[in-house]
């Protein structure tokens, strides 16, 4: 197959990847004045906006201001974004002018003056804590977050894309679509040499890149573990709470997932330590240099790689109503990922990279302690059966519906 054979069946496919967040984005310009897209590099937030831009009406105009042509535009803020009145203004990589948003502000209480009150900015970048603190400090009640994540088991299998290809290459859109496994891992190494070169020192200049990626590295070889932080602490040579600040910038960048225990008081002795995950399972076989289906079934980390895989796409499905946990007692009882409402545990999940999935006592008794009725076992087929301890067997995409549902 010739490269330019290749490089249409890649478009054809990207054309077929419908993003489920142009939904939202439009959704939320439709009532509110300014929306923050929040993603890791690469995740796809440009080419959303693009599409977004393509068909507004009224118009659109995007500036990125990596490029100086573009920040120029900005020198005198107020006046170039008023001139662009009734238009979409797209502003990427919004962290490079953070002086924008005081200018934002004024805009924005002025056109609401005038009834203008929707659809008028749309603000991409990658760092979430530091983008938001700027923002909700200006724009409060002016402004809206999407937290966009790579693709995921709905938006790939609706392109035809296999469950296994979208585990081993994660969902950056350029790793999935690679033309061979070789490829999609060298795309994702780059990937994280970039984030270590550039990224960390633009976004926390005082802190060691290079030790950064060691404890990356580290955290993919601990995938799904208990953090340990005097551990991590001892092995790379720094103070006990300099590893949260380290782990901090790389769940900033949505990286690494922090995943809390259940902490209600139920009178047990529960684990008190986050879960510390690598949150794309592509960057997560990067860093362990996985480049084929074979290497990563092969591997240690195959079962808490499914693990991370399929929790990173659960808590995305689950929305912002649910918030997600882990549980585990001092004496063996666990849930991997709990969904509570309102405060209340709702649901439990527990995940088997297996085709013979069965809860295992622990699970029922935790279950029990938490009074939650709802309890899944997802594994990697399709059928939907039962199972003792009163669960429910499940393939990841029908839980996922079922969520979204």
């Amino acid at each position: 197959m010739s490269s330019i054979e290749k490089l249409t069946i890649q478009v054809k496919i990207v054309i077929m990847i419908n993003r489920q967040f142009e939904i939202t984005v439009r959704q939320k310009l439709q009532h509110i004045a300014a929306v923050v897209l929040l993603g890791p590099r690469q995740v796809g937030k440009t080419t959303l906006a693009r599409t977004l831009a393509h068909n507004w009406p009224g118009g659109a105009v995007y500036l990125d201001l990596e490029r100086p042509a573009d920040r120029l535009k900005l020198e005198d803020a107020d006046s170039y974004l008023r001139a662009q009145q009734g238009k979409l203004v797209i502003l990427d990589e919004i962290h490079r002018a953070p002086g924008v948003f005081d200018v934002l502000r004024g805009i924005i209480d002025d056109n609401r003056q005038a009834g203008q009150r929707a659809g008028q900015f749309l603000l991409l970048g990658s760092a979430a804590l530091d983008l938001m603190r700027q923002s909700s400090e200006t724009l409060a009640g002016r402004v809206a977050y999407v937290d966009m994540a790579p693709i995921n088991t709905a938006e790939a299998g609706a392109a035809g894309i296999h469950l296994n290809t979208l585990w081993l290459r994660g969902g950056f859109p350029d790793s999935l679509l690679a033309a061979d496994d070789a490829q999609s891992l060298e795309w994702r190494r780059d990937f994280i040499r970039s984030y270590l070169e550039r990224d960390v020192p633009m976004f926390a200049p005082r802190l060691p890149a290079e030790t950064i990626g060691r404890l990356w590295t580290m955290l993919a070889h601990n995938q799904g573990s208990v953090l340990n932080q005097a551990r991590i602490a001892s092995a790379l040579g720094v103070a006990n709470p300099t590893i949260d600040r380290y782990i901090d910038l790389l769940v900033d960048l949505q990286l690494v997932r922090r995943l809390q225990p259940w902490s209600g008081n139920l009178g047990k002795r529960l684990v008190k330590s986050p879960k510390v995950y690598v949150r794309d399972s592509g960057l997560l076989h990067g860093l362990l240099a996985l480049e084929t289906l074979d290497d990563l079934l092969g591997h240690p980390v195959c079962g808490l790689s499914f693990e991370g895989f399929c929790i990173d796409n659960l808590i995305q499905a689950a929305g912002s109503l649910r918030v997600p946990y882990f549980y585990r007692t001092q004496v063996g009882a666990e849930i991997d990922l709990v969904l509570a409402r309102g405060g209340q545990p709702e649901m439990a999940i527990e995940i088997k990279r297996s085709m013979t999935p069965s809860p295992e006592k622990g699970f029922a008794i935790a279950c029990d302690d938490l009074q939650i009725t709802q309890r899944y076992v997802v594994y990697p087929g399709t059928e939907a059966f039962a199972l003792r301890h009163g669960a429910q067997a499940m393939g990841l995409g029908d839980l996922v519906a079922l969520l979204g549902h």
